[in-house]
């Protein structure tokens, strides 16, 4: 009897172990979920609390939806643009300015750029924030690709923060300081039209830095044009641009003063005389430097052999240029690509495993053309519109460094120049569209720029023909190789 009362005493301690257990076990289980759905609400609710729709914000730095609304793409404060370069005070600094809390706004980006300082958009911010609290802003727009090259677009925002920085922080200015509104293209040729029609819609808006890629640019010009807004793009090199009115300007030189530049070093300094030429025959900026390069090529005494060598064709073979290139007699191979064919010239670097010298233009002037193309891209020529070798006596070189902790690229300083070229028109006339056109109009129009005195041809072209530059061994840019300034320049 003891025996079965022990043995049944057992078993229920068992059983009501197990039962403990389970309840333990359902106990974890329910905290866990209720912790889960806690962080997901004051997720959700810390992103409320602060104005942000977390979807909106990634959608705007990635591909774009073809409903997006234009306003959803630009901001002059009141939105993230650049999701990537986050904080808690730069979001509760676009919190207060999009309340008109201007001031609060002004601190808050204040202490985020202390923690990030190379974040052009925060400085942007920050810039206007001071300007509208001051009032009688005069105010620009820039747009760039944020979700088509993220990097691409923070390198001409920072020329153009530099330069509003510059001009707010002058006390000779203090009058009038300058706003910019920032917008979000993609490289999309449509929407950069319909960001164009809202920039012209938007009266207070005096001139436009940009648009990035040439197709958008082309795209967009005409309605800046039949609008009256002066748009000056930083980097749209493609020959036709500047065709389209009296309203378009460009400060990178254009395809043909760049193609001139790499023409004369091809023949007559590195003595090569059969080019071979890759393309994009989809992008127009691709097909205007190929043109002009060829016709370059030809009045230094050279010749541009047949070979098809288009990036964008259905059946391209980056193993087959080389050998092709080879058999019809080139001695060199000119890679001219558009950034969406980047990848592809670096291919066509490693299929020609150093057999041919290599030549590229300004589009090859990427950090992954050093990553990815390492000893197969060593001592590539190209021609760019600055380098800071260049502008070694400029001011533009240290204040760039003391804002990024970097000196820029040929982007930056490009945009740097466009915006300087808006102020310095300020400096001349009011503020209105037509006047700010007809001063920079004036063939006597010069600006100083990142390296030397700005200047426009009739047509709207810069009267400027850009530096060579060389991928070499170097460990500045982290990987084993750097863009070198030739000095042959």
């Amino acid at each position: 009897m003891n025996q079965q009362k022990n043995r049944f005493m057992s078993n229920q301690k068992i059983e009501n172990k197990r039962i403990i257990l389970i309840l333990f076990l359902f106990l974890i289980v329910g905290i866990a979920g209720i912790t889960i759905a806690f962080v997901r609400v004051e997720k959700n609710t810390f992103a409320a609390r602060l104005g942000i729709d977390k979807q909106k914000t990634t959608t705007k730095t990635s591909s774009i939806n073809s409903e997006a609304k234009v306003e959803e793409l630009w901001s002059q404060g009141n939105q993230v643009l650049i999701a990537a370069k986050n904080n808690i005070n730069k979001l509760e600094g676009i919190r207060a300015y999009s309340r008109e809390n201007y001031k609060q706004a002004q601190a808050k980006f204040m202490i985020s750029l202390e923690n990030d300082s190379n974040d052009p958009e925060t400085l942007i911010y920050l810039n206007n924030s001071k300007a509208v609290v001051q009032g009688n802003e005069v105010t620009i727009a820039v747009s760039v690709p944020i979700g088509g090259n993220l990097n691409v677009a923070q390198e001409i925002l920072r020329g153009v923060a530099q330069a509003q920085n510059q001009f707010n922080s002058n006390q000779e200015n203090k009058n009038r300081l300058l706003k910019v509104i920032i917008a979000n293209d993609n490289n999309n040729p449509e929407l950069a039209q319909e960001i164009a029609t809202k920039f012209v819609q938007e009266e207070e808006i005096i001139a436009v830095v940009g648009h990035n890629a040439s197709d958008s640019s082309i795209a967009a010009a005409p309605i800046y044009q039949e609008g009256g807004l002066v748009m000056i793009t930083p980097t749209s090199s493609a020959k036709s641009l500047t065709e389209i009115g009296n309203y378009i300007y460009r400060t990178t030189p254009s395809t043909r003063a760049l193609a001139d530049k790499l023409a004369g070093y091809i023949v007559n300094t590195a003595r090569k005389t059969n080019i071979t030429i890759c393309a994009d025959e989809q992008a127009k900026a691709s097909v205007s430097f190929k043109n002009d390069l060829t016709w370059a090529v030809y009045q230094y005494g050279g010749v541009v052999n047949g070979v098809k060598c288009n990036f964008s064709a259905m059946d391209f073979n980056p193993t087959k240029v080389p050998p092709q290139a080879i058999s019809n007699g080139a001695d060199a191979l000119v890679l001219a690509p558009s950034l969406r064919y980047l990848d592809q010239a670096i291919e066509v670097a490693r299929a020609n495993q150093q057999q041919l010298p290599l030549f590229g233009s300004h589009t090859v002037f990427k950090y992954n053309t050093l990553k990815q193309g390492q000893m197969s891209v060593n001592g590539l020529v190209l021609p760019v519109a600055w380098y800071p070798k260049s502008s070694e006596n400029s001011s533009f070189v240290e204040n760039a460094q003391k804002l990024w902790k970097e000196t820029g690229s040929w982007r930056t300083a490009m945009a740097y120049d466009a915006t300087q070229v808006i102020i310095q028109a300020l400096q001349s006339t009011d503020s209105s569209r037509q006047q700010i056109q007809k001063v920079i109009d004036n063939p006597e129009f010069v600006a100083q720029g990142s390296s030397e005195s700005i200047r426009f041809m009739q047509n709207g072209d810069r009267l400027a023909r850009g530096v060579l530059v060389r991928v070499e061994p170097g460990e500045r840019s982290g990987t084993g190789y750097d863009f070198a300034y030739l000095e042959s320049n």
